[in-house]
């Protein structure tokens, strides 16, 4: 039982080892490249005053070319964690934007 339950989880783990094109895990395959996203908050600044709404979260977003973006309510604490793909957009109580940083 034991043998069997190591062999399934073998067979299991395998699948997350499978890569493209010859390539060992971690690295590229060939024709592939990758971009860093880093946060860029200058291109952005136009959307401050703007209305905090997904279609803004979205093209700031894009515009950015950050990663992920972080929405700060009103009186909200942020945390002190650094992350150069992220984009922080703040807002006040009327949900316009006051100010967009990266971070």
């Amino acid at each position: 039982m034991k043998q069997a339950t190591i062999a399934l989880a073998a067979i299991g783990l395998a699948g997350c080892a499978t890569t493209t094109d010859g390539a060992a895990p971690g690295q590229v395959a060939s024709g592939e490249t990758t971009m860093p996203m880093i946060c860029n908050a200058d291109r952005v600044q136009g959307y401050v005053g703007g209305q905090a709404d997904q279609a803004a979260g979205a093209a700031i977003l894009k515009d950015s070319g950050a990663r992920s973006l972080r929405w700060g309510p009103p009186n909200a604490a942020w945390t002190m964690d650094y992350r150069q793909d992220r984009v922080n957009v703040q807002y006040g109580e009327t949900m316009k934007i006051e100010r967009i940083t990266c971070g």
